[in-house]
């Protein structure tokens, strides 16, 4: 069993890594905007609707997602057609956003907590791990699958450059058995030679 899983180690802790990298760049985007339609200003644009300040965020963090584990976390898996592949990363993130939405809301109505740092700590500390965790798992089995080319994938683009022509001369190296061929002899002379 341990042999037969150490082969994809190595890709998962790829993958982890890059979709770490992916979620940082997200994470700040989504950070800052939330801070910035809720506090930025006196008052915030939306200082008193945190929750809309949260979906604008998410949904520009989302595009950034979307492009950075298409384009390098996942890139060499098969693709689903374009819409499907969208739809799909759209509802897993609509999950997730109504994962840190829940802890949010719990925290900020149901709890009372309503400071900067405490919509900080419910949205963008414990939403933000729970609804992660959850959208590595479903970009990975659903939306970014294994599999050959075939119901609704395509095979992934390759990287590999355009490869150099034969040599003309290769194909025809060897003479044909039967044939023929003639060396230089000392003396001027040629010596008639036949394959069998």
């Amino acid at each position: 069993m341990a042999t037969r899983d150490a082969p994809r180690r190595p890709a998962l802790i790829r993958e982890l890594g890059a979709f770490g990298i992916v979620g940082l760049v997200a994470y700040v985007v989504d950070v800052g905007l939330f801070n910035l339609l809720r506090f930025a200003g006196d008052p915030g644009l939306l200082e008193q609707r945190p929750l809309t300040a949260k979906v604008i965020s998410v949904a520009v963090a989302t595009a950034v997602s979307y492009a950075g584990n298409r384009h390098w976390t996942w890139r060499n898996r098969s693709r689903r057609r374009l819409h499907r592949e969208i739809t799909l990363f759209l509802v897993f993130n609509a999950i997730g956003l109504a994962i840190a939405l829940i802890c949010l809301a719990l925290s900020h109505y149901a709890l009372g907590l309503t400071s900067p740092l405490a919509d900080n700590i419910s949205a963008n500390g414990v939403g933000l791990v729970l609804a992660t965790a959850f959208r590595f798992w479903a970009y990975r089995t659903h939306v970014f699958p294994v599999g050959p080319p075939g119901d609704g994938l395509t095979p992934p683009p390759t990287d590999a450059g355009p490869r150099s022509a034969p040599h003309p001369r290769s194909h025809a190296s060897a003479a044909p058995a039967g044939r023929a061929t003639r060396t230089p002899r000392r003396g001027g002379r040629r010596r008639s030679t036949r394959r069998r």
